[in-house]
């Protein structure tokens, strides 16, 4: 049994709470789906502070279709910002890339848009693409998450990317006399024919491979190897660290590749009504109260069981699962 730590202020608390609300609006990968729950259940006054953002955002959001007495629309300058999300302002930040110019090699600017976009299948229900797939000059698979922006530059000698932003899953094609190379702040991931992952964060270079072996190189001692089922962490000053990864957390790490679905305070009816649609593993409302229940953020649209999860812990639904037919979804209070 953990012990909460009581001495943690309401400040933080609600700096951390805010922080996941962010996240939750833009869409959790798997990975932070996990976490959001492990800090959730860590302290008492963690979902308090969730609930409480949860009521203002949602008071905010209600102005945000706010109509005047003598105009047929909404007032465009009370909270309408460029492009809409669930909390009424945007999340993600454009990026512009400038040319460089270079003599022997081919020069390509790469760049997600500003945000996800989605195509509106019903009301309240946005299906986002997995990010576009692009073949590269030798005939290697680039695949950049939402956001992120990156640059090709392929000689005689060698393939090199630099990934200026955010995070980029490549496919290499073989060719033992020309290494692919990717840069991401200071380090440089080597590869001849492989599959890995490279994400840059603010303080910090993330390498997860998929396939094959890499070489890390930084400016801290010699290059390390990075196999299959392993990922390395580097630190800006740093060796790199490298640790084993079991397939399942690898799969949650890449869950950004996946089709989304994104709800805008829809009931749960209609939302599972989605899921079934596109999975094996079907759901029910066991209530009517169940039923009712506003479901708002971006999901994975072929992970069912890990919507489920983030229902018992944030929504107030226990869940019968049974070894055969749907699982059944029923409120906590009318039980």
């Amino acid at each position: 049994m953990s012990i909460p730590d009581n001495s943690r202020s309401e400040e933080t608390i609600a700096i951390e709470a805010a922080d996941w609300v962010a996240r939750r609006d833009r869409g959790l990968t798997a990975a932070e789906q996990d976490a959001f729950l492990q800090w959730l259940h860590s302290h008492p006054h963690h979902r308090q502070a969730l609930t409480r953002l949860d009521r203002a955002w949602s008071a905010l959001d209600s102005l945000a279709a706010w109509q005047p007495a003598d105009g047929a629309q909404p007032n465009p300058d009370l909270l309408a910002p460029p492009r809409t999300s669930g909390r009424g302002f945007a999340w993600w930040t454009s990026f512009v890339g400038v040319g460089v110019a270079a003599s022997i090699a081919l020069v390509v600017w790469h760049g997600s848009s500003s945000g996800p976009e989605g195509i509106t299948v019903a009301p309240g229900v946005r299906v986002i693409a997995r990010p576009e797939r692009q073949a590269l000059a030798d005939g290697s698979i680039a695949e950049l998450n939402h956001g992120g922006r990156f640059e090709v530059a392929f000689d005689g000698t060698e393939r090199r990317v630099r990934l200026r932003e955010g995070e980029l899953h490549v496919t290499v094609v073989k060719d033992a006399a020309r290494p692919f190379l990717v840069e991401a702040g200071g380090v440089t991931v080597r590869a001849v024919g492989t599959a890995f992952n490279v994400r840059r964060e603010r303080d910090s270079v993330e390498v997860i491979v998929t396939e094959g072996r890499v070489q890390v190189e930084s400016s801290v001692g010699a290059p390390v190897p990075v196999a299959s089922g392993e990922r390395a962490r580097i630190a800006a000053g740093a060796r790199p660290l490298v640790t084993p990864t079991d397939a399942m957390a690898i799969t949650r790490e890449l869950a950004w590749r996946g089709v989304r679905l994104e709800f805008e305070a829809l009931p749960l009816e209609a939302v599972v009504t989605e899921f079934n649609l596109r999975n094996a593993r079907q759901l029910a409302i066991g209530d009517a109260a169940a039923g009712r229940v506003k479901v708002a953020g971006t999901f994975r649209a072929d992970e069912p069981e890990a919507f489920v999860r983030l229902l018992e812990a944030s929504f107030g639904i226990a869940v019968d699962r049974t070894a055969t037919g749907p699982w059944v979804l029923r409120s906590v209070a009318a039980r």
